[in-house]
């Protein structure tokens, strides 16, 4: 017997609480948490009204911290393996990439917390994108050849240099005249971020190349 459309897109159809995540993860990506409101959500999300929203969260900060969270952890858990199972920054890089590729407004979502939203979320910004950071510090002090005081300055450059990428893609497609997020615009800024990030970690220190460069010109 053949099984009927209706019940086939019953069965593949999505959580409604994944589809409001969805959702407010667009909207939150394009104007920061005051620019949204909870109806623009819901009627985005397909819902009746906002009623049927506050069924899943019981309010607007509530569902901004379960966005940024759902989008969050994965990279935390992909940084903090890396760091138990002491793996080199290459594979490290690629399911970041891969990630970030995947899901195309996380990056701009943390960009807007990073930029708008601290202001009225500090508390929540702070506790959901610490971690990250937390685990990106150590990774990045296992590898050596900097000193800990130049350790956040090296976290925020690589922060920029892999997340900008993604979150700037709209303005690198008018500029390459080509989608930033195809396979092989993404292939060729992996190999890049490779090389660049085995660079940083492999090279002098600032302070040392410009002690060297001093001492030349004596």
């Amino acid at each position: 017997m053949k099984t009927r459309p209706a019940a086939r897109r019953a069965r593949v159809a999505r959580p409604t609480r994944d589809v409001i995540l969805d959702a407010a993860e667009r909207r939150f990506a394009e104007r920061g948490f005051a620019g949204v409101s909870v109806r623009e959500i819901a009627g985005d999300a397909g819902l009746k009204n906002q009623a049927s929203l506050y069924h899943h969260f019981k309010n607007k900060k509530a569902l901004y911290e379960a966005v940024l969270l759902r989008g969050v952890e994965p990279l935390v858990e992909i940084v903090s393996r890396s760091e138990i199972a002491g793996d080199a920054a290459d594979p490290v890089l690629e399911q970041v990439v891969d990630y970030l590729g995947s899901h195309p407004h996380l990056p701009r979502l943390i960009q807007r917390a990073g930029l708008d939203d601290t202001k009225t979320l500090r508390s929540t910004v702070t506790k959901l994108l610490s971690p990250l950071y937390a685990h990106g510090l150590r990774v990045l002090g296992a590898s050596g050849g900097w000193d800990a005081a130049e350790m956040p300055h090296l976290a925020v450059g690589l922060y920029h240099l892999i997340f900008g990428y993604f979150a700037n893609a709209a303005l690198l497609e008018t500029m390459l005249a080509e989608d930033p997020r195809s396979p092989a615009a993404l292939s060729r800024q992996v190999q890049f971020l490779k090389t660049a990030v085995a660079r940083l970690l492999g090279g002098d220190t600032p302070a040392a190349t410009l002690s060297r460069g001093l001492g030349s010109g004596r």
